[in-house]
């Protein structure tokens, strides 16, 4: 489960568990103004390993909100969260690391959040990518995220596209543009897997909150911004917030003036074969593409390249798209494992779907 930050704090989405149902009392009280009530309602779901109640714990200690304010127990909490997967917990605390200046460590979050479609993530990781800056140098790729930062609303990434229009070859940039229409049929999917009436709820990737099972907290909780409106060949130094309400940005990133092609890639080392599992429903999904076909040609390129041809794929229709997952894995982790092969050889989009 995750919570989302969708300009304005805290949204947690609801299910019968009961460390889910200790969330939702929690968002509640916090609607209705009661912190400490909040606080205690999320701590025994946080301690299991409740990923939405750690990142709103992380909240309230930014804030100060029916705890003291304290940064250090904050970005432990976002941390903790960010390494259950979840993605505002994850974007959150690589930003809060990039404007300490731990870019290295930052770049690991931020990179996570932006292959599930975090767009602030990525403009900062597009950045990256361009500069070779913490990341090796990609144009295709940082081409792809900016185009997306900019469908996303980051003002910032109209800039950086300008710039790199004039800088990145031609090819290049339509092998980016691909990608960013993969990337962009994969945000698709996510926003169509809601479960129906009575499933169990899964992850659901979305920057506005959804009609059914979701409680928002009001706009007395901070939000996290987007960059600001930049020029992105300038540095802007990061300022303090004047108040606890003031909205935390990432500083613009440097598009480098005088950058040079990037070398080639080595070709990925074919991965260790995934194990599928006799038991378990966990699988992951590989992308959305225009017909059964082109699914099929995917999924023959991908299993050898990733090692799962031990997993079965299923190919299913969502309007005029094919959804293409594979399976079927024993736990979370596995298919994490799973996803994590196939973004090191193949450099595509994945994720883990719930029985």
């Amino acid at each position: 489960m995750k919570s989302f930050l969708a300009g304005c704090g805290l949204i947690a989405l609801v299910a019968a568990a009961p460390a889910l149902a200790d969330v939702k009392a929690g968002v509640e009280a916090w609607m209705a103004g009661d912190f400490p009530k909040a606080i205690a309602e999320w701590r025994g779901p946080a301690a299991a390993g409740e990923p939405d109640a750690q990142f709103n714990l992380g909240q309230a200690y930014k804030l100060g909100r029916g705890v003291p304010m304290d940064a250090a127990v904050a970005m432990d909490w976002y941390r903790k969260a960010a390494s259950a997967g979840h993605e505002q917990a994850q974007a959150t605390l690589g930003l809060q690391l990039f404007q300490s200046g731990q870019r290295d460590e930052a770049m690991i979050w931020l990179k996570k959040a932006a292959d599930q479609g975090e767009p602030r993530a990525q403009y900062v990781v597009g950045t990256a990518y361009f500069n070779g800056d913490s990341l090796p140098k990609d144009w295709a790729r940082a081409y792809a995220l900016m185009t997306r930062a900019k469908a996303a609303g980051i003002g910032a990434a109209t800039t950086s596209l300008t710039q790199m229009d004039q800088l990145i070859p031609e090819q290049q940039r339509q092998a980016g543009m691909a990608l960013a229409r993969e990337m962009e049929r994969t945000a698709q999917l996510r926003a169509s897997d809601v479960p129906g009436p009575g499933a169990p709820l899964t992850m659901r990737n979305s920057r506005t909150p959804q009609p059914v099972g979701q409680v928002a907290v009001p706009p007395s909780a901070a939000p996290v911004a987007p960059p600001a409106s930049t020029e992105v060949a300038q540095v802007q130094p990061w300022k303090a917030p004047t108040t606890t309400k003031t909205p935390v940005t990432p500083p613009a990133v440097p598009v480098a003036a005088t950058a040079k092609p990037a070398p080639p890639r080595p070709a990925p080392k074919p991965a260790a074969p995934i194990v599928a599992a006799a038991r378990g429903g966990w699988k992951i999904q590989l992308g959305a593409f225009s017909g059964s076909g082109a699914a099929q040609n995917a999924w023959s390129s991908l299993s050898a390249k990733a090692g799962l041809t031990a997993l079965s794929p299923t190919y299913t229709p969502v309007g005029n798209l094919t959804r293409l997952q594979a399976g079927p894995l024993a736990s979370r982790a596995a298919a994490n494992q799973a996803c994590a092969a196939v973004k090191a050889t193949a450099g595509t989009a994945c994720f883990p779907v719930a029985p």
